[in-house]
């Protein structure tokens, strides 16, 4: 038994029981895919980790692909920052670390074992446990499982992907969608298999200020407390702005920087089962229809056939920015550990671009663009016409499927 293990015992269900009888260890599974055990955990640490990655317990016979040990002090040697307040190592292990609120918290990242089960270690602290969902994604890239950004649902039995660039309009499409009576199967991340299926990551949905504004009954359904959480935000951007133009007035300056780091706190996270309700969340959808969402200054919305390799030349882009502020931490860790990498990290890209040719290319997609912020209703209705008309361009072309 390794000591980053611990002494524990494991019972029928593959959910390890400490020794005072309490339960300490919780499994979490991404549809067979990645299974991630929690370690001396409490309810608290659990916590933080369903708001990452949403509500996924369920028992794991086998080994885990990733461990996460929570503990009250990491130990470590003297640091050696290697971006101070950040980021350190000492002579074994490479550390985050975290401030929030006057609370310093420290997590051990052996970065150099992503991919072959690593174990993070944590002090309870934490307000999240850094780049786990990087490394959830580069688990599955590594089981030839394709973490996109995106969101998926069905409608008019059609399983949907829509995809782009950060701030594009997925979640717009799946809100629209959802008045249209839609399943949802997910939002942020999406995971494709090489038989194209669809399935995600059950996390809570953010919603800002104007998603409410258009869909009002959504924020008359959240509790008094989370209501009440929105308006002090916006009413500290919106003053913030007013002090902003008065240039005239003592801290305008100050009002004019932080009035961007304001509004984007104005904004609620609210589980999809609160949304779409229990019985509209399908796990798995089959990908039947691909829309690129694009946000542009046009007010009109338009919509264009996509070109055949468009979806994967621009959604390997972006999945190259949205793991930077991992590979930042993975470039650190280098700097503090020359000797030391992981052949999953380094090939990430690559196995990326192959997937998405696989997957993508020669498929019929459409291309959707949109003002930001936009109409809901409108938005929602040229992602449901362009999913049809991909789906009957397929049909006419029933050799770009193929079988799978």
């Amino acid at each position: 038994m390794t000591p980053e293990h611990g002494d524990r015992r494991l019972g029928d269900t593959g959910r390890s029981v400490a020794l005072d009888g309490t339960t300490s260890t919780y499994d979490l599974d991404l549809h067979g895919v990645v299974r991630v055990r929690l370690l001396d955990a409490k309810a608290g640490d659990l916590a933080t980790v369903t708001r990452q990655l949403g509500p996924l317990r369920a028992p794991v016979a086998d080994e885990p692909d990733i461990t996460v040990r929570f503990v009250d002090v990491v130990d470590s040697g003297r640091l050696t920052y290697v971006e101070v307040g950040r980021t350190g190592f000492d002579a074994e292990g490479f550390f985050a670390l975290q401030a929030r609120h006057c609370v310093a918290a420290r997590t051990r990242l052996p970065l150099d074992a992503v991919g072959r089960g690593p174990i993070i270690v944590c002090e309870r602290a934490v307000t999240a446990v850094p780049h786990l969902l990087a490394i959830v994604n580069l688990t599955a890239l590594a089981k030839g499982v394709l973490p996109l950004h995106a969101s998926a649902f069905v409608v008019d039995g059609r399983g949907v992907l829509v995809t782009g660039w950060s701030k594009g309009g997925k979640t717009e499409s799946l809100l629209a969608g959802m008045g249209a009576g839609a399943r949802y199967v997910a939002d942020e991340w999406v995971y494709l298999t090489s038989d194209r299926q669809m399935f995600g990551v059950p996390e809570p949905i953010r919603l800002w200020g104007w998603h409410f504004d258009q869909l009002p009954d959504l924020l008359r359904a959240r509790d008094r407390r989370d209501r009440w959480r929105l308006r002090r935000w916006q009413t500290a951007h919106r003053l913030a702005r007013e002090v902003a133009t008065r240039r005239n007035l003592p801290g305008s300056d100050i009002a004019r920087r932080g009035a961007p780091i304001l509004a984007r706190q104005a904004y609620l996270q609210v589980p999809p089962q609160a949304l779409f309700g229990a019985d509209r969340i399908q796990a798995t959808a089959g990908l039947d229809a691909v829309v690129l969402l694009l946000s542009h200054e046009p007010t009109a919305i338009t919509a264009s056939p996509a070109g055949p390799t468009e979806i994967s030349a621009r959604m390997a882009a972006s999945l190259e920015e949205e793991r930077e502020p991992f590979m930042a931490d993975y470039r650190r860790f280098r700097y503090a550990f020359p000797d030391r990498s992981s052949a999953l990290v380094e090939s990430a890209h690559e196995r990326e671009r192959e997937l998405l040719r696989t997957l993508f290319d020669g498929r019929s997609a459409t291309r959707v663009a949109h003002p930001y912020p936009c109409d809901l209703r409108a938005l929602g209705e040229a992602v449901r016409s362009a999913a049809q008309s991909t789906c009957a361009q397929d049909d006419r072309e029933p050799g770009l499927l193929g079988d799978g």
